[in-house]
């Protein structure tokens, strides 16, 4: 079976689903159209990265996007999978390691699986509507834990800003420096991007400390 087409049928079958295009999937994921067009035959393998965002838009598991597994001459099942508890903080402490954060509100589970290649991983609660309406008011968004901008670009980033303060905003990268963008750009409290030039991301401390990964919202 060639995953990568399997893949691809899926996420074209999810896009066709919300009867959207591969403009807007494009758009969503920083990237063409003809790029969307690529995963969905099959000629270019959607990453992982892809796949997380696409599970996200489409509100699916990313397992979702995968063949179930099938054994000749057995019955299914399915193995337990492995799960670790990590923290969910109000708020980040600069300065202070995410293990050691003392504003923890709980602990949740996510899949080990994820934490394969050494990654870690954090929980915040959304405070605010500035990322109005993807993500809402006690929202809880798990991040993967970060050091650098590697990979932040148009990607959802918690960023230590001023070297105390932690704000939640996608991330645009360009040669001259780093834009914080809203989404909720249609709103009475003013939210407008932020941009901030490369000698200001030195002397203001402007760091990205984690990824927006997976998104959960209790009723």
């Amino acid at each position: 079976m060639n995953i990568s087409k399997f893949v691809g049928e899926k996420i074209k079958f999810f896009r066709n689903k919300k009867n959207i295009t591969q403009q807007e999937i494009g758009e969503y994921l920083g990237t063409t159209s003809q790029t969307v067009s690529r995963y969905e035959s099959g000629i270019l393998e959607a990453n992982q990265d892809v796949l997380f965002k696409l599970a996200e838009y489409f509100q699916v598991s990313i397992n979702d996007f995968f063949p179930p597994l099938n054994f000749d001459n057995a019955s299914p099942f399915e193995l337990p999978k492995r799960i670790v508890k990590i923290p969910v903080l109000g708020v980040i402490k600069a300065g202070v390691a995410i293990e050691a954060q003392e504003n923890v509100l709980e602990y949740i589970d996510i899949l080990e699986d994820y934490t394969h290649g050494r990654k870690k991983f954090y929980g915040l609660k959304i405070s605010g509507d500035s990322m109005y309406p993807k993500y809402e008011e006690n929202d809880i968004v798990i991040f993967e834990q970060v050091e650098d901008f590697s990979n932040a670009d148009k990607n959802d980033c918690a960023v230590m800003v001023n070297g105390y303060d932690a704000t939640f905003k996608n991330v645009t990268i360009s040669e001259s420096g780093i834009t914080l963008v809203p989404f909720n750009l249609n709103n009475q409290d003013g939210y407008q991007p932020t941009f901030y030039t490369k000698d200001q991301i030195e002397s203001l401390t402007v760091k990205i400390i984690g990824i927006a990964r997976e998104k959960r919202t209790r009723l």
